[in-house]
């Protein structure tokens, strides 16, 4: 007899490692560019996510345009 995992968890436990992922890149991101005074005064954390997720976006589109 073969018991089949549980999909859905497996789906959730990866999104939420994916957060985590992109959390604690952004953050250690930040801290860095922030340290060697290579973030504008202007900027924050919210425009250094939306880099972030720009890089993410164009990673997961080369990804797939590779398949």
């Amino acid at each position: 007899m073969f018991i089949e995992k549980n999909k859905s968890i497996q789906k959730l436990g990866k999104i939420i490692g994916y957060l985590f992922s992109y959390f604690a890149f952004t953050t250690i991101w930040y801290f860095i560019l922030t340290l060697l005074k290579k973030v504008p005064t202007a900027w924050s954390y919210v425009h250094i996510m939306i880099i972030t997720l720009g890089i993410t976006i164009v990673g997961i589109v080369f990804k797939r345009w590779l398949k």
